[in-house]
């Protein structure tokens, strides 16, 4: 049975009722398309107005995290024995804030029971990139390897030796770039001639 949850205001309907048609496990229903009033409730009023509703709300989604520091409003969600969820760290960013959701959404509902409540604070945290090399060097300590040796067996050569990964000269072709490229980002590798792959389409006499 999917799970009965209030959204506020700051989710973008569009957004989520596209991505609703992918999931079963919770109806969203704005807070304002279950009672306009309700619009205009402090947080521990609409706790409270859930409550006692006449349909079985599950909880309350909000971007709003200052409610994790309100007391008032923590105590009646204990009493309510309803669940909170939080999206932290969305900022002003409603779409990411919906991407949380929808993340984290099935296991929240798998977890979510009538007689406990409950408070979900969900986060996605931007990492640094990781450099190519030091995942090269990852796979190479899971080969028993070593990082250099897969590079030197992988990499791509230029058109003027024989390539380590050929291409059915059938179906593509090589041609040799003369210069240097003019973006070093698309280069196999510094100090080489760059690998130009030519599609080449054969057509069959009937």
């Amino acid at each position: 049975m999917a799970r009965l949850f209030a959204l506020d205001q700051n989710f973008p309907q569009p957004i989520v009722k596209v991505l609703q048609d992918f999931q079963a496990d919770a109806d969203l229903v704005p807070v304002s398309a279950i009672d306009p009033r309700m619009a205009e409730l402090d947080d521990w009023q609409l706790l409270l107005a859930l409550h006692h509703h006449g349909r079985p709300w599950d909880g309350l989604i909000t971007t709003d995290s200052s409610i994790l520091f309100q007391p008032l409003e923590l105590s009646v969600l204990i009493q309510t024995r309803l669940t909170l969820v939080v999206a932290l760290e969305a900022g002003h960013n409603p779409v990411k804030a919906t991407g949380l959701l929808f993340a984290h959404l099935a296991g929240i509902c798998k977890r979510t029971r009538p007689d406990e409540a409950q408070l979900w604070r969900l986060q996605a945290r931007t990492q640094a990139h990781v450099a190519p090399w030091d995942q090269l060097k990852t796979v190479a300590e899971h080969q028993n390897a070593d990082a250099s040796g897969l590079f030197a067996a992988h990499r791509l050569k230029t058109s003027s030796s024989q390539p380590t990964h050929s291409l059915d000269p059938r179906r593509h072709e090589y041609a040799p770039r003369r210069g240097p490229h003019p973006n070093p980002r698309r280069g196999y590798d510094t100090g080489h001639q760059i690998a130009r792959v030519t599609p080449v389409v054969h057509v069959s006499a009937t």
